[in-house]
């Protein structure tokens, strides 16, 4: 028994702590799935519509702590720190986080314990605040067109 012990000991030593799924904490920002509240990919990001979801939430939610993925660019971290300092929440820039893509997270609000929130994702939570796409865009228009011929 005390020959198992020693050996966790020295695996410790040489190979670091282990982790638990340390894939999940890798996407999240070295937190879990189950603690966040809300999440942004860095193309959401860019788009100032979101920010007004991310107030709403860290309002719903006081103790809640902002993750901000230090691969982002400064001019868009200032933006959310600023934010964060506003809504009175603290914020942390995880610098061992890349931005290799716009799909990864870029944005998380998170707390340090387990919640399990079924949807984290800023454009299914908040989808009055998403932008348009081009064919919405359009559609809209082509209405408008129609009634305006219309009662000419």
């Amino acid at each position: 028994m005390a020959q198992d012990d020693v050996q966790k000991h020295l695996d410790a030593g040489r190979y670091g702590t282990p982790q638990v799924n340390p894939d999940e904490q890798k996407k999240y920002l070295g937190t879990f799935r189950e603690r966040c509240f809300l999440s942004m990919t860095i193309k959401e990001m860019k788009d100032s519509n979101y920010q007004l979801a991310v107030k709403s939430e860290s309002q719903k939610h006081p103790e809640a702590q902002l993750l901000i993925n230090g691969g982002v660019s400064e001019a868009l971290q200032q933006t959310y720190i600023a934010l964060a300092t506003k809504a009175g929440i603290n914020f942390t820039i995880v610098s061992d986080a890349t931005a290799d893509s716009e799909d990864q997270i870029g944005l998380l609000l998170v707390t340090d314990h387990a919640v399990d929130e079924p949807v984290i994702d800023v454009a299914k939570k908040y989808p009055e605040e998403a932008p348009k796409t081009d064919s919405e865009a359009d559609d809209d228009q082509g209405k408008a067109d129609f009634w305006s011929r219309l009662f000419k």
